[in-house]
């Protein structure tokens, strides 16, 4: 049943590189066509939309042969700084013929890391929307090598969902939807809960044809943000007017329903897993303060038995139990120089608020 008026106010569209290029890894005209037409009638009727694209390093492929011998890092880089023009454009002058603008962000998995480059993203999105420009983001490809890189751009737009506390979050890719493998003729999962826990038995091994990510880490991400009260939907962004069909309440493609929202610092603390800038251990009876859900409960000094990594107050770290064991996350009210000299004593104030606190479940 689709609805009159959209079920979203604010959404992120994450477009995967294989829906805009076509086999030979060249942008496709026609689906970009259909794509920025989409999104332009969508903030015509109120609803606003961030777009996270891939395809850079396909856009490069288009303009430019390399000569010499280049090393597979150099040849992505230069694909992906060449081709990023091209990508822009290639959005910019379609929403342009709707009487929109589109603007680009190029961004690191650094930019994350600490709380003010993370605010004054927020800022910088929050004042584009308002003035009805559609920002456009990708990861920086030419500087984002190795350890900076993001498993791609699903995690990206994952954490730019949560930044905005958008209510949808849409990915596409050229497959319709998660498929129950289970079930004969392996039809798409409509809905799944974001209690279910066993999402391998629904994938097929195997990555999509130019993308660094597969299928699991887009369910991995899509039950993270479901249990921070965001809406997640995997579809096929080839499918003619895919987006109209999810805003307005459709039936397509595999929904992840959303759990009720945490609170937002929480929620940024929730998904900077693999940022964080060092780590506290902490005793058994810690463990069981924070794990029990009786009652909220902040990481005291008295509970922690270890220091690890050079952390300010206001970092994201990790907590974790004698055996390496992660017990969750959190932003630490303390320096960890601070931390070390109070561990192990009482009558010293967190280390860790209750409020900026994640237990991994």
């Amino acid at each position: 049943m689709t609805h009159k008026h959209p079920v979203y106010r604010r959404i992120v569209v994450k477009v995967g590189t294989n829906v805009i290029t076509g086999r030979d890894g060249k942008l496709d005209p026609a689906i970009l066509d259909s794509l920025t037409a989409q999104i332009a009638a969508l903030m015509a009727s109120g609803v606003e939309v961030i777009l996270v694209t891939s395809g850079a390093v396909g856009a490069g492929r288009g303009i430019v042969s390399l000569a010499g011998n280049l090393t597979p890092v150099e040849t992505r880089q230069v694909l992906a700084a060449t081709g990023q023009i091209r990508l822009i454009n290639a959005y910019n002058d379609r929403f342009e013929k709707h009487g929109m603008t589109g603007a680009q962000l190029l961004v690191t998995k650094g930019d994350f890391r600490d709380r003010q480059h993370y605010l004054n993203m927020r800022t910088c999105f929050e004042a584009l929307l308002q003035q009805k420009i559609v920002p456009i983001v990708n990861e920086n490809d030419a500087v984002a090598v190795t350890e900076l890189m993001f498993t791609d751009n699903d995690e990206l737009s994952g954490l730019i969902a949560s930044m905005l506390q958008v209510d949808g979050h849409i990915i596409l890719s050229n497959v319709d939807g998660l498929f129950d493998m289970q079930t004969e003729g392996h039809p798409v999962i409509e809905e799944i809960d974001p209690g279910s826990k066993n999402f391998s038995q629904y994938i097929r091994p195997g990555k999509s044809e130019f993308g660094r990510g597969g299928m699991l880490t887009k369910c991995t991400i899509a039950h993270k943000l479901s249990r921070l009260g965001i809406t997640v939907h995997i579809a096929n962004g080839t499918t003619p007017g895919i987006l109209q069909t999810i805003v307005h309440g459709g039936k397509t493609g595999t929904k992840f329903i959303a759990q009720k929202p945490e609170h937002s610092r929480k929620r940024w603390i929730a998904l900077s897993e693999g940022l964080e800038k060092g780590a506290v251990i902490i005793n058994q009876g810690a463990i069981d303060a924070l794990t029990s859900g009786e009652r909220a409960t902040s990481l005291l000094p008295v509970g922690i038995t270890g220091v690890e990594g050079s952390f300010q107050r206001g970092d994201v770290i990790r907590i974790c139990s004698s055996d390496g064991k992660v017990i969750g996350y959190g932003m630490a009210s303390c320096s960890a120089e601070k931390a070390h000299t109070t561990m192990g004593q009482k009558g010293h104030k967190p280390v860790i608020h209750y409020d900026h606190l994640y237990i991994v479940p």
